[in-house]
């Protein structure tokens, strides 16, 4: 009885120490967050790798975009190793809040809504959602779409600016969900739907890219700025990496990173 009694009291007292140490892990109030990733020594940015020209997939199958640039210098800055996780876009949140990643990096839009669940920088690129169609299409305003077809990425923005625009939304005879945005314009390309929401970065992107008779509609859906998410509370992670991008600003950097992908600095940082 007596070494029954030794055991589980060890037992306790592991039991008692790791939840000490998970209590103190997550301290409300305590903002330990750039504390543990200058520990660890790598900082996990989540994307989508289907996201040209922010995040994507080259021929050599390597993962490159303006975001993976931007995160390079600013994690070489910090002094500690960049890992890229590809996520499922849908899940994004739950990639967040789980621990599996330590950001989300990837022309994400601010909202309000994502702004109650997480921490963000300021802006660092004002985006827009716009309405792509086939060149040869006859549409040319969003009223023209009416009782057509139309798609989005599932869990983007896109959905949030289709609801933001009643009128848009109660015209169009369907809404088709996309994992991401190139199957998306795969299928606009072969008329399996008329038209699809999406950034503008993306289209202007895809379109100058792939040389493929696609238009953008000049009515936007709905203007947005892009920044990177954090878990909620890890203002210190969030700072750290903002102040990275402010001294790449001044020094001329992050204007030539933005020059190489988009012809010109279309960054608002420090603005």
């Amino acid at each position: 009885m007596k070494r029954i009694a030794v055991i589980l009291l060890a037992l306790l007292m592991v039991a008692t120490n790791l939840f000490s140490a998970g209590t103190k892990d997550q301290a409300p109030g305590v903002d330990n967050s750039l504390e543990k990733i200058m520990s660890k020594g790598v900082f996990v940015m989540g994307l989508d790798d289907n996201f040209p020209p922010m995040g994507f997939r080259n021929e050599k199958n390597e993962i490159v975009g303006f975001d993976v640039d931007l995160a390079k210098e600013v994690t070489k800055r910090m002094g500690v190793q960049l890992k890229l996780q590809p996520i499922d876009w849908n899940a994004k949140e739950q990639e967040l809040n789980t621990g599996n990643i330590d950001c989300i990096w990837n022309g994400f839009t601010i909202t309000e809504e994502r702004k109650q669940a997480m921490t963000f920088t300021p802006p660092y690129i004002h985006n827009a959602q716009v309405v792509v169609v086939r060149d040869d299409s006859p549409y040319t305003t969003l009223a023209s779409l009416s009782g057509k077809k139309v798609g989005y990425q599932a869990g983007s923005s896109a959905s949030s600016a289709i609801d933001a625009s009643p009128a848009f939304k109660a015209s169009i005879r369907s809404f088709i969900e996309f994992k991401e945005n190139l199957t998306g314009l795969m299928d606009l390309e072969i008329g399996g739907i008329d038209a699809l929401v999406v950034d503008v970065t993306v289209a202007t992107d895809n379109i100058q890219r792939s040389g493929k008779a696609f238009r953008i509609l000049s009515e936007e859906l709905a203007p947005e700025d892009y920044g990177i998410g954090f878990r909620k509370g890890e203002q210190k992670l969030a700072d750290a990496v903002w102040a990275q991008l402010l001294a790449m600003k001044a020094d001329g950097t992050l204007a030539k990173i933005s020059t190489e992908w988009f012809g010109s600095d279309i960054t608002v940082v420090g603005k």
